[in-house]
């Protein structure tokens, strides 16, 4: 299959960031999520997500709202103020414990999706990983309506979003370890899987069907042509 046909027009250059992508996390990222691992408990290293998650809720309310479900944003709002009040300013989940309060990850490039925009040609983004026109488009949009990053650039607080940025890129990517050696280990063309996994997990996001979780496929049990074509189950480069 042609990258043309399969919606990488861009492929080669994509390739040469996923190079970049790839070069960067095994020296840098990857080194950096085995010792946050490896020296954070598990209870702390939950706190932090849960309080990273809890900064983004206003973006979550908006995009609900944005995409006229009004349940969504009711659920998304509901999650922020408890949270933010008894759950300490979000570092625990207590909504979560609620069966109608569950997370539920939305953003601006869903929105797109939902008013009928086409996800355009595939992306690879430098550090950021996969993407496409769209939703790098939304990524732009949720990132200039970010309360955290206007307070900051109008606070001239700089090196609290870098703070921000590096802790939630160290924490996603430990949550990955795993997965993402398996991708390398196993897949014939990780960067083709890759490209794969992200279609299907934003297919999945856009129907609400899952919070944003990452499932990969045993690549021992199938070849990669059927991996590419979608026959594979359900982002880190």
């Amino acid at each position: 299959m042609s990258a043309i046909a399969d919606g990488d027009p861009l492929e080669p250059v994509n390739r040469v960031v996923y190079g970049f992508n790839e070069a960067a996390d095994i020296l840098v990222l990857r080194p950096a999520a085995e010792v946050y691992r490896g020296t954070v408990p598990t209870p702390v290293r939950m706190a932090v997500r849960n309080f990273l998650l809890n900064l983004t809720s206003p973006l979550l309310v908006a995009n609900e709202l944005l995409q006229g479900d009004f349940e969504g944003a009711q659920v998304a709002f509901s999650r922020f103020l408890v949270n933010t009040t008894i759950g300490l300013g979000g570092a625990f989940d207590i909504a979560g414990r609620y069966r109608d309060l569950h997370y539920e990850y939305e953003d601006f490039g869903q929105t797109l999706a939902v008013w009928g925009v086409p996800d355009g040609p595939y992306l690879v983004l430098p550090l950021l990983g996969p993407s496409n026109l769209r939703d790098a488009t939304g990524l732009v949009a949720d990132t200039a309506a970010d309360p955290v990053n206007i307070w900051a650039n109008n606070a001239d607080r700089s090196g609290a979003m870098a703070v921000r940025a590096g802790v939630t890129g160290v924490d996603t990517r430990t949550e990955l370890i795993e997965a993402v050696d398996d991708l390398r280990r196993n897949s014939l063309d990780p960067y083709a899987s890759a490209r794969s996994l992200y279609r299907q997990r934003r297919a999945t996001e856009i129907n609400d069907g899952s919070g944003g979780s990452i499932e990969f496929p045993d690549y021992e049990d199938i070849d990669e042509p059927a991996v590419e074509n979608g026959a594979g189950s359900s982002n880190s480069n």
